[in-house]
């Protein structure tokens, strides 16, 4: 693939306009040096100079049918010269049409959708819908987790970037998933590491009162956090709790969701049904901002005669909807969930499986389809991690070196903490997964320097 460069711009004057006037999230901003990107196609990406990055990141996961599908393009474009927007009140055909698909797709009864902007709104609102549901207000979500960066969803996640909005009065309790690699229960099998989970998370339902508790939330497999895929019986052990007690189970997809864990939903791995779905991300590859909720049959009739308080300008947004009526057929008609489950079990895994043993700065690898973590640490025996919890500046530079090293070779990582996600666009080919995964064995020599063996 040749990269297609623009003809009336360049990357100074591009990175100029940046730097003088666009405010970047999660950033200091004196401290950061954006890449100026020129164009994109398929898993690829290019900068002005004509310099390709095998895209290991689907830019924030979410690319999952990868960079300009033709077909998305086409469908976007004909919405466009037919109809751009219209308020959410009316019954618009794609809008109709997104819905029915995406509930087709999801388990269970949850048949009714609810369209958002992105994650973080689908979130809140899944969340709002519980509480007005049970009429409780507390909700329970684990440490390790994102959900978002608006106001209940920040409060909602589980990581670092919580902390400065954490107002410590939002009604949100935090418990520990089950993550048997660092387990907090001191399990030494998946099993024991299932039953103490829950036992933990029983423990926490009963002290913080059963009846005061309106949602748990949890992401199918944690994506940002750390891509931890839930031991056998978890996810069905926790439904059973939230049935005992009247509490909404609430699955967060937006990252695990559409094909990105080998199934249309990670939910299906466990034949688990929630109460509600949030979902965003891979739904139309972000090619425009969409998001939603799916609804199970008994929270949709709380709302049948009862208003529901809630609403966004741009809901089912005509223009993402086309692109998710595209995304999703072009999934089926190219069985790209199939390629994902076959990516995973017959090439991801297996080669990060041989990497792990060449490397001693590998801990851990875990994943599902096109969704994988490599934990990267000092010592394999204490599992020190390569670098300290939430590091920056010069106690995190192993990973920054061993990001730039990656970035050198042409290889466009996702890397947070002492991990990188190998997190390709589930449309990768063969060939392209096995030419990244060999560029990351490479950069894992420089991660391996700042090793104990080293």
């Amino acid at each position: 693939m040749t990269p297609h460069l623009p003809a009336d711009a360049d990357g100074a004057t591009v990175k100029a306009a940046d730097r003088a006037h666009v405010f970047h999230s999660w950033s200091a901003q004196a401290l950061i040096d954006p890449l100026a990107v020129a164009g994109a196609e398929g898993s690829y990406f290019w900068d002005y100079d004509g310099r390709r990055y095998l895209d290991f990141s689907s830019q924030l996961v979410n690319t999952n049918i990868g960079h300009q599908h033709p077909k998305v393009v086409a469908a976007i474009q004909e919405q466009a010269g037919r109809l751009c927007t219209l308020a959410p009140g009316f019954a618009v055909d794609v809008r109709s049409e997104a819905a029915r698909l995406i509930a087709e797709r999801t388990p269970g009864d949850l048949d009714k959708v609810f369209f958002t902007n992105g994650g973080a709104e689908a979130v809140e609102n899944a969340v709002r819908m519980a509480r007005l549901h049970t009429g409780r207000q507390k909700v329970l979500s684990a440490y390790r987790s994102y959900h978002g960066a608006t106001a209940a969803a920040i409060n909602l996640t589980g990581d670092p970037r919580r902390w400065p909005s954490d107002t410590g009065s939002a009604g949100v309790v935090h418990f520990w998933g089950p993550f048997l690699y660092r387990s907090p229960f001191h399990a030494a099998t998946e099993a024991e590491e299932c039953e103490r989970a829950l036992a933990h998370l029983a423990d926490t339902i009963a002290f913080e009162g059963p009846a005061s508790i309106a949602a748990i939330i949890l992401e199918t497999v944690p994506g940002t956090a750390g891509i931890m895929v839930p031991p056998a019986g978890y996810l069905a052990g926790v439904r059973e709790l939230c049935d005992r007690y009247g509490i909404v189970f609430i699955l967060d997809e937006v990252m695990a969701g559409f094909g990105r864990t080998g199934r249309w939903f990670a939910a299906e791995h466990w034949g688990v049904t929630p109460d509600l779905i949030t979902f965003a991300k891979g739904v139309n590859s972000g090619y425009v901002p969409l998001g939603g909720v799916a609804i199970s049959a008994a929270i949709a009739e709380t709302f049948a005669t009862r208003p529901y308080p809630g609403g966004l300008t741009y809901s089912g947004h005509p223009l993402a909807c086309a692109a998710a009526v595209a995304t999703i057929r072009t999934m089926e008609e190219e069985d790209v969930v199939g390629h994902a489950a076959h990516l995973g079990r017959h090439v991801i895994g297996p080669a990060l499986a041989e990497i792990a043993e060449r490397h001693p700065s590998v801990g851990d690898v875990r994943g599902l389809g096109a969704f994988w973590a490599v934990e990267l640490v000092r010592d394999r025996e204490t599992r020190e991690p390569l670098v300290p919890y939430n590091a920056s500046g010069a106690d995190n530079a192993p990973m920054s070196e061993f990001a730039a090293a990656c970035k050198a070779s042409g290889l466009w990582p996702f890397v947070n903490m002492n991990r990188v996600h190998v997190v390709p666009p589930c449309t990768v080919t063969e060939a392209e997964a096995k030419e990244g995964l060999a560029l990351l064995d490479e950069a894992l020599t420089v991660a391996d320097r700042h090793t104990a063996s080293a």
